[in-house]
């Protein structure tokens, strides 16, 4: 079980949304079935939607899972080598507005995620739980590699959740 120590109260939303009884690249793998197969069902129309103005497009959330992930994974590979360095925080909406991601198909950004997190599965079991109960400070904020597995996968799913719920 996780400890509330290991995560800032922002992380919560996403903590809540994994499945804490089961290992890390269980949640990794399982997310990742289920993103793949709701993305293989959006339509071309549904692509670019937004449901209000200034809300991102299915294409930008899914930019921004990469880029959060790919966050996460490096925060998470540092805190594991036992480097202390308070890392910087990042502004999700500046990456998505820089990332172009309305250019991409959505195909292209999906199998895109799915090497990225195959990768981060990859990367989690290589950790032993000495690696895991490891941590760092991101954004002032301390958090261990173990938070940030499971963060990876509820921040996964809480915008799952989003796209079914606004989107399609």
């Amino acid at each position: 079980m996780i400890n509330k120590e290991e995560y800032s109260p922002f992380y919560q939303t996403y903590i809540d949304k994994a499945n804490l009884n089961e290992a890390i690249v269980w949640n990794l793998e399982t997310s990742l079935k289920r993103c793949n197969n709701l993305l293989q069902k959006v339509t071309a129309e549904k692509e670019l939607f937004q449901y209000e103005e200034n809300k991102w497009t299915i294409r930008e959330i899914v930019m921004h899972l990469i880029d959060a992930e790919m966050v996460f994974n490096y925060r998470a590979l540092r805190f594991s080598r036992n480097d202390q360095t308070d890392l910087a925080g990042f502004n999700e909406n500046d990456y998505v507005e820089s990332s172009n991601a309305n250019d991409y198909a959505l195909t292209f950004l999906n199998q895109s995620l799915i090497d990225l997190r195959q990768h981060t599965i990859k990367f989690y079991r290589s950790l032993n739980q000495n690696m895991l109960l490891k941590g760092g400070t991101a954004n002032s904020n301390f958090m261990s590699v173990r938070a940030l597995g499971y963060v990876t996968a509820g921040h996964l799913l809480h915008h799952l959740e989003v796209i079914e719920k606004r989107y399609l």
